[in-house]
């Protein structure tokens, strides 16, 4: 049997893949931020944001604290992106509407369509570490036809733990050959085909900027690799 015909559902990263965060952060943070009198690298302020990302979820990870869910990390290292950028003029109430940013990022512009043929056929659903809220709200902002969400949250686990990917293929009751995880990050993908999960990558080549190497290409044997969404659906048979 043909990959594309054993496989049930696709799972997705979020972050990066289906979304574009850096320039949607940027934006946000240029409105408020700008808008109260600040001049500042708008682009850098997003990638400071996300570069506190992995290091504040591996305390979660390896146990250093308690569960926590993406938000409440997010909240926090906001903390220390404003004070790194000198911005002292924030309110709470403020602070808390730009940490929501993220649940307003803009998905790229092959992103929507791309799932829409998608779910013809498969069952669609996030394998994200932002948690449901997040997920949801960002789901509603961008009109993702997501069937389920899953993930972090769901699993108690944050990628790329096994928990996050097992879990996930449990709540939607397959074994993890019939899954298939669609990511633009390599090692994302490796660690969910070490589960036994499909794996498709799709490459988002300004994810981090004009200027980046990482993620430029497939680095593994992955099952498909694609370079949009679009591309994705014609290779696994979802032909409008």
């Amino acid at each position: 049997m043909a990959v594309a015909d054993e496989v049930k559902a696709l799972t997705f990263d979020v972050f990066g893949t289906v979304v574009n965060w850096r320039e949607s952060i940027a934006a946000e943070a240029k409105a408020l931020l700008g808008a109260k009198g600040g001049d500042h690298d708008w682009n850098a302020f997003a990638l400071s944001w996300r570069s506190k990302y992995q290091p504040a979820m591996e305390k979660v990870r390896s146990g250093e604290r308690p569960w926590i869910k993406l938000d409440d990390l997010h909240r926090e290292n906001l903390e220390e992106v404003l004070t790194e950028f000198g911005i002292t003029n924030l309110s709470d109430a403020e602070k808390d509407n730009l940490n929501r940013a993220w649940h307003r990022l803009e998905p790229w512009p092959d992103t929507v369509g791309g799932l829409a043929r998608l779910k013809r056929k498969y069952i669609l659903a996030t394998l994200s570490n932002g948690n449901i809220a997040l997920m949801v709200n960002m789901a509603k902002h961008s009109k993702l036809p997501w069937d389920t969400i899953l993930g972090a949250e769901v699993a108690r686990a944050y990628k790329p733990q096994p928990e996050a990917y097992q879990r996930t293929c449990e709540a939607l009751g397959l074994k993890p050959a019939q899954v298939m995880l669609v990511a633009a990050h390599n090692g994302d993908l490796v660690a969910a085909k070490k589960t036994g999960m499909r794996t498709a990558f799709v490459r988002r080549a300004t994810e981090y900027g004009l200027n980046e190497t990482r993620d430029q290409k497939a680095e593994h044997d992955f099952d498909y690799v694609a370079e949009s969404f679009i591309d994705l659906a014609e290779q696994l048979g979802c032909r409008l």
